[in-house]
């Protein structure tokens, strides 16, 4: 099989489905020392920590090849379910907190909520680096295209005319970046997701840019 032009791949996603913005893709490092050449870290080109969804929103907009390392970040809940936080036992942390900012009912709750949620182990990976696909920096862990829900919508019909299977989800309303993030390259599956409170309050994403689809290695299935 010949390698997959990115550039290439980028520009026919989004000709045809009208896309305003980049597709994205995402890499967990296991050793941050391998951020490519160039990539901007908040903390260094900034001097300031953001949250995972201000990256993706940096990447994905302004073209940006952003890196994300503990070091970067300020948002607790994603700390603890991409594994930087140290957290001894991260599904009942996560749980405990949705309870205390009442984002749940109960703490027994909460937690029910977080062992459903795909997470990375502590140290799993030691930073993560986001950039449009069309940059072809690296093979993608994940391929994440936002669009309005009739983009959205294409790009299910595509998914299922040639897989022949249905596209489930996994929605809670917060903490959405392990939906399009991680669980895609966990899972090898695609997913669905609609952008939690953070992607709305601190990285612009609006209304008409309300659904995901991401899927390990999408990009394929356009070449």
């Amino acid at each position: 099989m010949e390698p997959l032009n990115y550039q290439e791949t980028a520009q026919f996603i989004r000709e045809n489905l009208r896309l305003k913005i980049f597709p994205l893709v995402v890499k967990f490092l296991e050793d941050k020392s391998d951020l490519p050449e160039k990539t901007r870290q908040p903390s260094a080109v900034l001097g300031k920590r953001i949250t995972i969804c201000q990256g993706v929103t940096m990447a994905r907009n302004y073209g940006w090849t952003v890196g994300l390392s503990k070091e970067d970040l300020i948002c607790v809940p994603a700390m603890i379910a991409f594994g930087f936080s140290g957290a001894t036992h991260p599904a009942d942390t996560l749980g405990k907190l949705f309870c205390e900012v009442a984002f749940s009912q109960n703490e027994s709750g909460g937690i029910k909520e977080a062992e459903a949620m795909t997470r990375l182990e502590n140290e799993e990976c030691q930073a993560m680096v986001l950039a449009p696909l069309q940059k072809g920096l690296f093979d993608p862990d994940t391929v994440a295209i936002f669009g309005n829900p009739a983009q959205v919508m294409r790009l299910i019909q595509s998914f299922v005319f040639i897989e022949t299977t249905r596209i489930s989800g996994n929605f809670g309303g917060k903490v959405e970046c392990t939906e399009y993030l991680i669980a895609p390259f966990k899972t090898g599956l695609p997913r669905i997701a609609i952008p939690g409170m953070g992607d709305r309050i601190f990285s612009m994403t609006q209304d008409e840019r309300n659904g995901f689809l991401d899927t390990r290695k999408v990009s394929c299935r356009f070449g």
